[in-house]
């Protein structure tokens, strides 16, 4: 399985978007911007998020985007679920021709759905605001903690 663009811009532009969003709805022209991506492909990928009800759109000159739910509540699964599809590394077409004593049933088993499993796995424990967190610790964006 390999990710594409869509994909890995569209997470990008999530987590700039839950990074910004102290300041408000974002304009897709400043997220483009500050990531390096085409608005116009960003205009793709966040029509698909708004239509799956990730993000919400504000219309207008001032307009803008917003997270449609706490980025605490927002799995990176979900995120490349919507933009990739099924984030399986076979086709359902290898799956469904083999049969239970095959070769191929032996392999899909024990390789390729384990696999599958521990990949869905791990994208769904990771969310938004985990990716958020991490971003501004690593910028010196989050506030000092004081200890009495």
């Amino acid at each position: 399985m390999k990710l594409s663009t869509k994909g890995r811009y569209g997470l990008r532009a999530l987590v700039d978007l839950a990074v910004h969003s102290y300041k408000g709805h974002q304009p897709l022209a400043q997220i483009a911007e500050r990531q390096n991506i085409s608005e116009i492909y960003l205009e793709q990928v966040f029509s698909t998020l708004r239509k799956n009800g990730v993000v919400k759109s504000i219309k207008g000159a001032q307009g803008g985007y917003l997270l449609n739910e706490e980025p605490k509540n927002i799995t990176i699964g979900k995120i490349l679920r919507i933009l990739e599809g099924d984030l399986s590394i076979v086709d359902e077409k290898v799956r469904s021709d083999s049969e239970e004593k095959s070769v191929a049933y032996c392999v899909y088993e024990n390789v390729w759905r384990k696999i599958d499993e521990n990949i869905n796995e791990l994208v769904d424990s990771i969310t938004l605001e985990e990716l958020v967190e991490d971003y501004k610790k690593n910028h010196g964006l989050l506030p000092n903690m004081y200890h009495i």
